[in-house]
């Protein structure tokens, strides 16, 4: 079927995923057009004072950019991104998850699967939850960044941010609090974005768990790092700063506790690089964007028991996601930390994702059987080397 019969009918699915309030949400991935930059766009529902609209976020390399629109608009920009930069589209909702699958350059197909999403989340029931983030007016961070109006009301196009910040807070809470702590505790947040993520710890950290602590964000927008640092000072955060920077050039000293939140690619390779030689005791990184790997399974197309699944685009997508964070967590194994993989919902706009967790544990680890597992994957699926392993020198010929 062509192309703009199977984008019409896609379009038709949001439709009555819409009508029939069982919509959830869209993403768009696999990036071909011209805007290079342009990573994927995730689409949902929010409620501003004109009315409910479809909330786009379309992610950059460097960058977000978020635009609401009504449902006549959102239809036609969703059928312009299909046709000129994106060749997958998953539309998930309460009854099916809806993909779209462009083919070649002029056919597409429609797959449904079985629901991911089994409800959708009420506001005033998630409200009643207790919060590891509370008592929101004495919170004048959330306020300055947009989550709260002034009286400490979450927000309701920020209500997902909020629920983000307290599943972030809630997953390291019991980490954390089995640090050592004998001096400040000293962390770096890599690729911090516009700090959400960073205040509620550093919140979290001096006001809940009462750890001195001095927190750095390094984040290559300067127009964000000037807004954080502002914000910083307004709550009296005084050993909270960010400063300009990119992951692979920031210069890391002896460090505690580095994170990676959203890192795109290879870069989440650097972090964990840092993380490893300064010794930190705890790495958590959540990657996304992971292409390295997937594009050198795509130039060797070795054979293997996958060969047959993973010739559909969206499988060997997942599989390269797989295969790239796998190795990640075996590399952390090797020298020496005690790995954890769990579901994390990387913002109100993605997909949830893995959230890798290392703690440094001290103990020496079965480093050449661990080497030997890499290089049996990396064989069977025709990857030359993982990045990771480049920056840290780590060969089998070195053994």
């Amino acid at each position: 079927m062509s192309i703009e019969l199977q984008i019409n009918e896609f379009t038709s699915e949001i439709i009555g995923a819409l009508k029939e309030n069982v919509f959830a949400k869209i993403s768009l991935s696999g990036s071909v057009g011209e805007e290079k930059d342009l990573k994927n766009v995730y689409v949902k529902i929010v409620e501003i004072k004109s009315g409910v609209r479809l909330n786009f976020v379309y992610r950059y390399k460097t960058k977000d950019i978020t635009k609401n629109y009504e449902q006549e608009e959102a239809l036609k920009q969703i059928k312009d991104l299909l046709i000129n930069q994106f060749k997958i589209a998953t539309l998930l909702t309460l009854k099916n998850d809806i993909v779209f699958e462009r083919v070649t350059s002029l056919k597409a197909r429609i797959r449904k699967n079985k629901p991911s999403i089994k409800k959708l989340l009420d506001v005033d029931h998630d409200n009643a939850k207790v919060r590891k983030i509370g008592k929101l007016k004495e919170k004048k961070y959330l306020h300055l960044l947009d989550i709260t109006d002034a009286n400490g009301k979450v927000l309701a196009k920020s209500q997902d941010k909020y629920k983000q910040l307290n599943h972030y807070i809630e997953i390291l809470s019991s980490i954390l609090s089995n640090l050592n702590t004998d001096s400040n505790l000293k962390i770096v947040d890599m690729g911090s974005g516009k700090g959400y993520l960073t205040f509620a710890l550093y919140d979290y950290l001096i006001n809940e768990l009462k750890i001195e602590t001095n927190l750095t964000g390094v984040e290559f927008r300067p127009e964000l790092v000037e807004l954080c640092n502002k914000i910083a000072v307004e709550c009296g955060f005084l050993d909270l700063n960010f400063i300009e920077g990119e992951i692979q050039n920031f210069a890391v000293t002896k460090t505690d506790v580095i994170i990676a939140l959203h890192a795109c690619d290879t870069a989440t390779d650097d972090a964990i690089a840092k993380g490893i030689k300064t010794k930190a005791q705890l790495i958590v990184t959540a990657p996304c964007c992971q292409h390295q790997i997937r594009q050198q399974m795509e130039q060797t197309n070795t054979e293997n028991l996958l060969s047959p699944i993973i010739k559909h685009g969206i499988f060997l997508e997942r599989q390269a996601e797989l295969l790239t964070d796998g190795i990640r967590a075996l590399v952390l194994e090797y020298f020496g930390y005690k790995t954890k993989v769990v579901e994390f919902i990387a913002d109100a706009h993605t997909h949830k994702n893995v959230m890798i967790i290392a703690e440094k544990t001290g103990r020496k680890s079965n480093g050449t059987k661990i080497l030997q597992q890499i290089q049996e994957i990396k064989n069977t699926f025709g990857i030359k080397q993982h990045y990771i392993e480049d920056i840290l020198g780590l060969t089998l010929e070195k053994l």
